[in-house]
């Protein structure tokens, strides 16, 4: 028998819960977090190699390109704590509630832009 549920498969129009939203993002920080590691030891490399390397290093990350990376870069850690903290409680059995798992999922959301935000801010202001 055959379902009368309509199909909709317009993969840019579907909405996801933020709980999904929050599940992939982590997938998605963590690759980023092992894809960067090659990038930043090799400026952490350049950067230690002398006053040269280290002028060498200032003038790449300040270059228009490198700022957005970089923001990626700092929110990849910010988030895949917090969303890693989050499925930890999950696992747990804390906030399996539909309300509460909405809720976190808000709250890691927000909470890695925010701190990403205070950081970007921070570093401005040592710069």
């Amino acid at each position: 028998m055959a379902s009368r549920r309509p199909i909709f498969l317009d993969l840019f129009v579907i909405r996801l819960p933020p709980a999904a939203l929050v599940s992939i993002l982590h997938r998605v920080s963590g690759a980023l977090l092992v894809l960067a590691i090659p990038w930043l030891a090799w400026l952490m490399g350049r950067a230690l190699s002398g006053p040269e390397g280290f002028a060498e290093v200032a003038s790449i990350l300040d270059h228009w390109v490198a700022r957005p990376i970089l923001v990626l870069v700092l929110w990849a850690p910010v988030h895949h704590l917090l969303a890693g903290l989050r499925h930890l409680a999950l696992d747990l059995g804390l906030g399996l509630e539909r309300t509460a798992a909405q809720a976190t999922a808000r709250l890691t959301l927000l909470g890695a832009a925010g701190v990403v935000v205070l950081l970007v801010l921070l570093l401005r202001v040592l710069a």
